[in-house]
């Protein structure tokens, strides 16, 4: 055990870090539940300002975006993800090397860097419309990139490598053995990921798409920077409302980021509850 002096240094060291998340996420946190309950330009306690933006279709309209987009763009995300993990856990440890290398990278390659990107390929006069428009492919010749479905496209691509680099360690759980046991049972390859492989990699699985769906739902930047407000989704209102250059709605603005927290809140203990169930199952 830690002597007295031993405990006493180790608690002074965390101090730093103690400071670091009152400040910058216990007390902003705080300042967004107050704010959320209050009148707008007033002082008080009231539910008007979720009234207000559950009777509205402009706020909830944002809230049905996100969620639809987050939902999808995990799943499309998730199996793509589950595919190339596991090719690379069947690749040499230099592919595998190689692969990982260039996750990292992708992985960080998202905001405002990622729509630039992607405005270049397939903005109203980028590379591949503009391939498109020579070559007679009609999809390409007439994508538009500032649109839903642009959208959804550029949180597909960085769901991706997210996904991917959170999942391709759970495939060292199926081990050969399991594999050797199942083809001495004569059960055919589709049996064994029915009944082995898919249920030792599905809490792996639940908790990346956790992960996925919160990362979605509070995604910013890219979409801001493709149709700035234009497109009506959750974190682009809520930023609307602390940097109107008219007026700004901070007990709005406030009340939509608590339901972000919730939202994301529920998604997290859902996910945790049911990993628990699994893993107590498996």
């Amino acid at each position: 055990m830690l002597g007295k002096q031993s405990y006493w240094k180790y608690l002074v060291l965390l101090v730093p870090f103690a400071l670091f998340v009152i400040m910058f996420e216990l007390l902003p946190l705080f300042n967004i539940v107050q704010n959320s309950f209050k009148p707008v330009g007033g002082e008080g306690f009231t539910f008007a300002n979720f009234k207000e933006i559950f009777a509205s279709d402009y706020y909830t309209l944002s809230i049905r975006n996100s969620l639809i987009i987050a939902v999808i763009s995990s799943l499309v995300g998730l199996a793509i993800a589950v595919l190339s993990a596991y090719a690379i856990h069947q690749s040499s440890s230099k592919i595998r090397n190689g692969f990982v290398n260039v996750l990292n990278m992708t992985a960080n390659f998202q905001g405002i860097q990622l729509a630039f990107a992607f405005i270049i390929l397939l903005g109203n006069s980028g590379i591949l419309v503009r391939l498109g428009q020579q070559t007679g492919i009609d999809f390409l010749a007439n994508y538009n990139l500032y649109s839903s479905s642009g959208i959804m496209l550029t949180f597909v691509y960085f769901q991706i490598p997210l996904a991917t680099l959170l999942l391709y360690p759970s495939f060292d759980a199926i081990k050969t053995e399991y594999k050797e046991a199942a083809q001495l049972l004569h059960a055919s390859t589709f049996q064994f990921w029915l009944r082995v492989g898919l249920p030792l990699l599905l809490p792996s699985i639940l908790g990346t798409f956790a992960v996925m769906f919160s990362n979605a739902l509070a995604a910013y930047a890219t979409p801001y920077a493709l149709m700035g407000t234009n497109f009506s989704l959750l974190p682009i209102r809520i930023s609307s409302m602390f940097t109107g250059d008219v007026v700004q709605q901070v007990e709005l603005g406030s009340a939509l980021s608590l339901i972000l927290l919730v939202l994301m809140g529920v998604t997290t203990i859902l996910s945790t509850r049911l990993l628990a169930k699994l893993r107590k199952d498996l």
